[in-house]
Parts: structure tokens; sequence; C-alpha cells
């Protein structure tokens, strides 16, 4: 059985904490009318944009968009997870908070890494072994990071875990599955053998799986723990449990290839550093990097595996909106061997001096021509679209004029070429599939298309209505709402369902007869007007919660004209909801 805090006891604890009082624990709050500000403590600035409403309960700071609620506050203010976040506010407030108990499955698998964990360990320290050899003698490393990172040993032998875990009372089936022994053919042999133990852990401190570098070189150099119901390679970071506790003194994070990487860098004291698990970098990654840090270093191996692997990362980064820089050591060593041979300080002054993600791709495909030649510059020119079709317009001038000057060319004609280039690649992608986000209609969707099949003439007035965008939501809603334009063009007055179910995916035009039998209309013209009539309120509803937030945190002298600006357009806004909900307009 596990623990947790209960619904109700987290929802009794938001209705009694004061946002005010507990950002005032963190940072010093001006009142400023009905509001207070304070320069804001998630990006450098001298004049205070950062707005805390009494009233909403909300924050945001107007110049890096930054806002929530009190939780979201000390999540992101001392980096920590919802659970412990909670669990902060409620002991600064002396609340208590409620558990209850709760079957968890996985608890036996946390507990038998667990349980390895301390093995491995043991193994390390309590006799001479080459895993202690390799770490003092080879790697420098000392007992203190050792100990921190919790790193161990796998002997040679071939079943001595396997002896250890079945005699502490662990099946088959769950080392299996967890990694830690192999089956096959009825034997049973442990999955690490003579390699040195790194264990991965959780941001909440539970060891969800293991890294083993070989000392013999037999197999591969490193392997890690397969999937599995606790460990996803994607989904995790090595010490990024460490990292986050010194993010507080650094404002980016450090991402490098391999755990030695991130422990060599964190023993000479540069602790904002985590690898990824034996993958490459994922949007997955991306997304857990910029909950903790808005700005990335990337620093890879100067192989060409890493520096292609940087390439694509600086995309994944930029994609999930984050700031990426880029260095290499530039004496061909990785960030290990680097810091070593050079110290802390020499690392620091790469890190401070890596070039933006863009950059970096410019120089990357610029390694692939000889720009001395005629040749060379064209090929480079075409091979930069991908790039440059990233940007945004304003980046996409600079860099074009960058790319100019270096090679002596009008920058105009940089830009001409990336958009022909994107032209042809959009006009290649015409009639191919793409990957579906979602291939479900929507109910008002399978509404509007059933009075549709009932009766075509609705559609004229469907698309004279300028809301009509905002009732076809879904990528398949959008397909179908297509071909059925092109059935009223070919017709006039008449829709063949069965024209539009063969020209849909074979995979999806059954969708097209549940529309059709399991969809009641009592009355068409009830039914069509309930569906513009929801669009527009939904739109206009999503329009007043934007204003009503922006109105609420503005500041009355300094923003005065655009506040008022905002309420006349608010005004505007709720009448015309009010008439929608059938309401009296005053």
């Amino acid at each position: 059985m596990r623990e947790s805090y209960s619904h109700q006891s987290i929802e009794n604890l938001k209705a009694e904490i004061d946002i005010v009082e507990v950002i005032s624990n963190a940072i010093q709050l001006k009142k400023t009318g009905a509001n207070y500000k304070a320069c804001c403590p998630f990006h450098g600035e001298k004049t205070p944009s950062f707005v805390v409403s009494p009233d909403k309960q909300i924050f945001k700071c107007f110049g890096c968009g930054v806002s929530g609620d009190a939780i979201e506050f000390v999540k992101k203010y001392y980096n920590l997870e919802f659970i412990e976040a909670i669990e902060k506010i409620a002991k600064d407030k002396g609340f208590t908070l409620e558990k209850t108990a709760y079957d968890d499955s996985r608890d036996i698998y946390y507990k038998a890494n667990k349980d390895a964990a301390r093995y491995f360990v043991k193994s390390l320290i309590t006799k001479p072994n080459e895993g202690m050899r390799y770490l003092s003698d080879s790697r420098k490393m000392d007992i203190e990071t050792i100990t921190k990172f919790g790193l161990g040993y796998a002997d040679s032998e071939w079943d001595s875990l396997y002896k250890h875990m079945s005699a502490l009372g662990y099946d088959d089936k769950t080392l299996s599955e967890l990694g830690l022994i192999s089956i096959n053919k009825g034997k049973k042999y442990d999955r690490f053998r003579n390699r040195v133990m790194f264990p991965i852990i959780s941001t909440n401190g539970r060891v969800i799986g293991f890294g083993g570098r070989t000392l013999d070189n037999k197999g591969a150099k490193y392997i890690n723990s397969p999937e599995n119901p606790i460990f996803h390679k994607s989904n995790n970071l090595f010490s990024l449990n460490f990292a986050r506790e010194h993010l507080r003194k650094s404002d980016f994070l450090i991402v490098v290839e391999g755990y030695m990487d991130v422990i060599g860098l964190f023993q000479s004291g540069i602790c904002n550093v985590v690898a990824t698990l034996g993958t490459a970098l994922t949007e997955n990654h991306g997304k857990i990097l910029k909950r903790y840090a808005k700005k990335i270093v990337l620093s890879y191996d100067s192989d060409d595996a890493g520096r292609n692997a940087a390439y694509k990362g600086v995309d994944i980064l930029r994609d999930v909106g984050v700031s990426v820089s880029v260095l290499h050591v530039d004496d061909g060593k990785d960030p290990d061997e680097y810091v070593k041979a050079h110290g802390k300080e020499e690392f620091l002054n790469l890190v401070s001096t890596a070039i933006s993600g863009t950059d970096y791709q410019l120089r990357h495909v610029a390694r692939k021509f000889d720009l001395t030649t005629v040749d060379g510059k064209i090929g480079y020119i075409k091979a930069l679209s991908p790039v440059f079709q990233k940007l945004s317009p304003v980046e996409r001038e600079v860099y074009a004029q960058k790319v100019g000057r270096s090679l002596d060319l009008d920058y105009k004609n940089i830009l001409f070429q990336v958009e022909e280039k994107k032209a042809d690649d959009q006009n290649r992608r015409i009639g191919k599939d793409t990957d579906a986000k979602d291939r479900n209609f929507s109910q008002t969707e399978k509404v509007l298309f059933k009075i549709f099949f009932m009766d075509s003439s609705y559609f004229v007035k469907f698309k004279e209505d300028e809301f009509a965008n905002s009732v076809v939501t879904t990528e398949i809603g959008r397909e179908v709402l297509s071909l059925i334009e092109n059935e009223i063009k070919l017709s006039d007055s008449f829709i063949d369902e069965k024209r539009i179910k063969d020209a849909m995916n074979p995979a999806e035009g059954y969708k097209i007869d549940e529309i059709i039998s399991g969809v009641p209309i009592l009355d068409i013209n009830n039914s069509f007007e309930d569906c513009i009539r929801n669009a527009k309120l939904a739109r206009l509803s999503l329009e007043e919660k934007k204003i009503l937030d922006i109105i609420a945190l503005a500041d009355e002298e300094e923003e005065g004209r655009e506040a008022e600006r905002l309420q006349i357009k608010l005004m505007k806004i709720q009448r015309d909801i009010k008439k929608l909900k059938g309401g009296v307009d005053l």
C-alpha cells in the first residue's frame, strides 16, 4: 500500500493559502493599487513587470509571460514537483495534509531496484575490485562523489545478484522485467556483469533503473535497464535530482552525453548538469528540461555523432520553447576529460562563450561544403533551408544577412532561395497523409455533418457565417468538410455520403456511417443554430477570460490607455455573450 494526499485535502489547502503571503516569503512585493508588483524572479529586469493579484489569486509577468497560482510559483521558484510544492506550502502555513492509502503495483519494482542498488554499492566498497580501481584510479573520482551518486559494482560472476535478490524473496518475473536478470532456455543469469553501476534516480529520490559501464570491453560499452513499468528512457534524465537543487545559483542547465561527463563536472563543482540515458534527446526530454530552466547548453563530444546529436538537439529544444546554445571542448576531449585537464573555470569560460543554437546549425551545415567554390556556396544555401524555416521572420533576416556577409552575397537572394525551397517542400506534401493529432470528430462536428447530409442548403449558411472556422476544430473534421465542399460543387444540391466515405482513409470511413446512423436530429434548424451558437460562445468566452486576466493585473497608471481599450472590448464581448445566451441587451 502507498499513501498520497487526498484530493479534498489539497483543495482545502488551496482555499486557505494567500498568494501574496506565499510569494512574499520568497521575494519582496510592493503594493500598487489593488495589486502587488516586483521585479520578476524568473528573468533579469530592472523595471518591475511581475504582478500579483490577491483578488484573482494569480501572478503574471508582463516581461517573460510566466503566470500561474501560488502552487505554480513555488514549483518554479524552488524547482519542486507538484507534491513537493504542496508539502512546502503546507509546512510553511502549519497546515496538516490528510493522506489516503492506495495500492500501487509498482511498489515491488521500486523496492527491488533499491535493494539491487544497495547490493551494487556493497560490492564496490567492501573489498578491492575492478570497479573501484576504474573509478578512483582511471577516472580520478573521490569517495565523496562515488557516495553522492550511489555508484556500485556488478562482479563478473554469472548469478551473484540473482542469488542475492532471490534470497530476499523477489521472483524471477519481477527481476526479469526490471532487467536485473536475463532468462534463456530456463537459465537465469545476471544481466549486468563486471560493470561499474550507475543508479538512475528520479526527482523524488527513487531508483528507477541502472546504467552499467563495461570493465573488460566485452559486449556493449554501456547498457541500461530496459523499458519497464517504472523506467522510460525518454522521460528521465541522469542527475536531474541533483541538478535542480543548484538552479537557484544558475539559470541554465548543461546537457552532456554520458554518466561520467555528469559526474566529472559535478566533482569539479559544476552541478547544473544532466545527461540523457543512452538515447538521443527527445521532445519529452525537452519538455522536462523546460520545467526547470529556460536556457540549455548542449555539451556533446566533438566527433561526428556528437555534432549530429547537437544539431538535432537544437531543433528539439527550440521547438519546446527554450533558449539553446552549443559548446564543444576545443581539444577533442569530452567534458569530463576537459575539466580534469583544465579545471572548472576554463570549462565555465567555454560555457559563457557557447554559440547560439542557430549559429551552431549554420556552422554544422557549412562543414559539408567547400565555400570557396560557386557550387559549394549554392549547395550550402540550399541546405540551410530547413534551418531558416524554423526561424521567425526577424531572425531569418538577421541570419540571412550574416550568411550573406560571410559568402559575399546579397542576403535577399538567400531569403528568396529559402522561400522557394519552402514552397517546393509544401507542394510535395500536398495529398500525402499526415500524422494526426486528433482523428475523432467532436460532437458538434457530428451534428453539423449530419445536418449537411440531411439538407445541403445548410452548408451555404454555414460558409457565410463569420464563426464557421470555430465550429470545425479537428483534423479529420476539416478533411470531411473539404470533401463535403467538393461534393456541393459537383452536384450543387446533393451530398453523396458514399463518395465522401470512399475518399477517406479506409480505416476511418466507418465514422461517416456512425454519424448517419448514430446522431439524432429532431429539429434541423434549431440543431444548426445550436452548432453556430456554441462555437461563438466558446470563442467569445475564451477571449473574455484572457481580457479579464490581463485587466486584473494591469497597472492603472502605467497602462491606463491599454486598460481602457480592453474594458471597451470586454463590454462588447460580454454583450455578445449575453445575446447568445438569450439575455436582453440593455
